[in-house]
């Protein structure tokens, strides 16, 4: 089990990542016994299965032209699925834009996910997720948000934790840095967490940093860093696990580099193959979280997977639903698009609230 003596045993700028599945899922300590229970990774790995289902679809969708730009989170998946098993209900989720599967264990409805892509900020309101930000598109801003709210939760006296993510392109901003070095300053209970998926966007980790890896960044403001194989799900729970344990008790903030792989693109309007060669996908295809995990399961007999098309299929349903749902909800109201920033309406955010109305009257002339 992940603990202070093991993370002393994981200095990051020896590049030492903690892992403890092989890449065909079998325990690279015989020794070792996973913390969670036959129960819960049988629930971990329904979990996975639906978020990439759930995560096909939804790019399956937007190449009808039924939603807009969408960005896939295949492969990462197990970083989501460990963080949702760890996070509690009084814990507060920061996202950035690619961590489905933390959004849905946190009460995000997948009709709410599909409204927010589909350009509807309905899509935001999060009815039965306590606890959770919107999406952050400006890279890594949301970080100082985090430790905004672990600020506010120290002076409460909340026992409480903030999880939030970043990619491996928000280290290069300053926001990043910023947000470690108040998180340490006010000894903040947030959980850093950097899903280093290789590139950012199109611009490949090498060209981002010269540093041994992202999680040695950390040192720099005394905020205990780990590298993790973001890609095996016991490892991942284990440290975020400890790391929640270490913030709840008044340790502060911890960040976590999980280093995986994002085998889809960057979003919907992207094309990798113009960045990445075939036999990259080709080798981090062998360390697929989903394979891993499935491998584990075969290797120690836990349950029968034969039935997982069965589950694909009651799942493809479900999300069929709740993207019906979506379709069917209605129109976002233009005021809801200028009327609420400020006390009264500046002149200049009237002329654009005039143009669009008439932009949208024209559009109706023409049909």
């Amino acid at each position: 089990m992940f603990n202070q003596e093991t993370l002393d045993k994981y200095p990051a700028w020896e590049n030492k990542q903690y892992q403890l599945i092989d890449n065909d899922g079998k325990a690279l300590d015989k020794k070792w016994k996973p913390i969670l229970s036959d129960a819960e990774i049988k629930q971990a790995y329904q979990d996975l299965l639906f978020e990439r289902t759930a995560d096909m679809m939804a790019v399956s969708y937007q190449r009808q032209g039924r939603m807009f730009t969408y960005p896939p989170n295949l492969g990462q998946e197990a970083i989501h699925i460990a963080a949702g098993m760890v996070m509690k209900e009084e814990d507060w989720l920061v996202p950035a834009f690619r961590e489905l599967g933390a959004w849905l264990a946190k009460g995000v409805s997948m009709s709410e996910i599909f409204l927010y892509f589909k350009g509807n900020e309905d899509g935001s309101r999060f009815a039965n997720a306590r606890r959770m930000l919107p999406v952050s598109v400006p890279i890594a801003s949301q970080l100082l948000h985090a430790v905004g709210i672990g600020y506010a939760m120290n002076y409460n006296k909340e026992k409480a934790v903030v999880f939030a993510f970043v990619g491996d392109g928000g280290t290069s901003e300053g926001d990043f840095h910023e947000a470690l070095n108040f998180a340490a300053v006010w000894n903040v209970p947030v959980v850093f967490i950097v899903q280093n998926n290789q590139f950012a966007i199109s611009v490949p980790l090498k060209m981002q940093t010269k540093s041994v890896n992202l999680a040695v960044k950390g040192y720099a403001y005394a905020v205990p860093s780990v590298l993790v194989d973001g890609n095996d799900l016991f490892a991942m729970h284990e440290v975020l696990s400890f790391a929640r344990e270490q913030a709840i008790n008044g340790k502060g903030p911890m960040l976590v580099e999980a280093r995986t792989f994002r085998m889809g693109a960057h979003t919907t309007s992207d094309d990798p193959t113009r960045y990445r060669t075939k036999e990259e996908e080709e080798d981090w295809a062998l360390k697929d979280p989903m394979k891993r995990l499935k491998g584990y399961i075969t290797d120690r007999k836990l349950f029968d997977l034969s039935q997982e098309d069965a589950l694909i299929k009651d799942y493809k349903k479900k999300i069929d639903a709740e993207f019906e749902a979506a379709e069917k909800h209605p129109d976002y109201p233009l005021e809801d698009v200028f009327g609420y920033m400020y006390q009264e309406m500046p002149q200049e955010l009237k002329r654009q609230k005039n143009n669009y109305e008439n932009y949208l009257q024209n559009m109706e002339g023409d049909k």
